[in-house]
């Protein structure tokens, strides 16, 4: 086994380990707030010490944020059970959601544990085409759209360029946001939040130890982020 290869293995393997644990606070969801945060672990790191970026954006705009984020969820996923339980990011917006925002992200882990960020052309393709028209995310998206929600899709953090494991998935990555950003351009109810340049180069801090998750200081900066986008697009209502 290569060590990339090992690498991906062994992040899956922990991944999945906090699943059982997510789905159990799933369960406990029975509240209806108007703000529902589904994805993967860009958005469900530091959920158990209320510091997630869902948990900054409820304390930014004073109003519960329900966060049903699962760490190595993906949008692509073939598993029937655990994909039932969030481990498929389609699941994790369940058919009963009634919410006003739903901020989400998305994709990463199809890259990274789907096709080891290499000749990945073919899963881009089914994730989302190159208009931005066709794929697997503009299908959940025009889902939760269809309910009347408003879509906050949060791109992902870049590599410092000092050695981070997801350096490799840097092409995919700007290719994928490429594509978000013409699904959005059509859809003013959707909007896409690159974090682009959110991370200086050689800033480690944005980062968690394996150099992959956001630190607590990054979850916090995404959610301003994202608490910003919000009330400018409600005041704007």
């Amino acid at each position: 086994m290569t060590k990339s290869k090992l690498i991906f293995t062994v992040l899956f393997a922990v991944f999945f380990g906090c699943t059982l644990l997510t789905a159990t606070a799933q369960a406990k969801d029975a509240d209806k707030p108007r703000i529902v945060a589904i994805g993967d672990s860009l958005m469900a790191w530091h959920r158990g010490a209320d510091l997630s970026i869902a948990d900054a954006v409820s304390r930014g705009l004073g109003e519960p944020v329900t966060n049903r984020a699962i760490s190595g969820a993906r949008i692509i996923y073939g598993l029937p059970v655990s994909g039932a339980l969030g481990m498929k990011i389609t699941n994790q917006f369940r058919k009963d959601t009634k919410a006003d925002w739903v901020i989400m992200t998305g994709g990463g882990n199809d890259f990274m544990l789907g096709c080891g960020c290499g000749a990945c052309e073919r899963r881009m393709a089914r994730l989302i085409s190159t208009d931005g028209r066709k794929g697997e995310v503009p299908k959940l998206v025009s889902r939760i759209r269809k309910t009347g929600a408003r879509v906050v899709y949060v791109g992902y953090l870049r590599s410092p360029g000092m050695g981070s494991p997801i350096e490799a998935c840097k092409d995919e990555g700007d290719e994928f946001e490429a594509r978000l950003t013409k699904l959005a351009k059509r859809d003013k109810g959707l909007y896409f939040l690159s974090l682009r340049d959110l991370v200086p180069s050689g800033d480690r801090s944005f980062h968690g130890a394996d150099m992959i998750h956001p630190s607590r200081k990054a979850s916090r900066a995404i959610g301003a982020r994202v608490t910003r986008l919000i009330k400018k697009a409600d005041r704007a209502r």
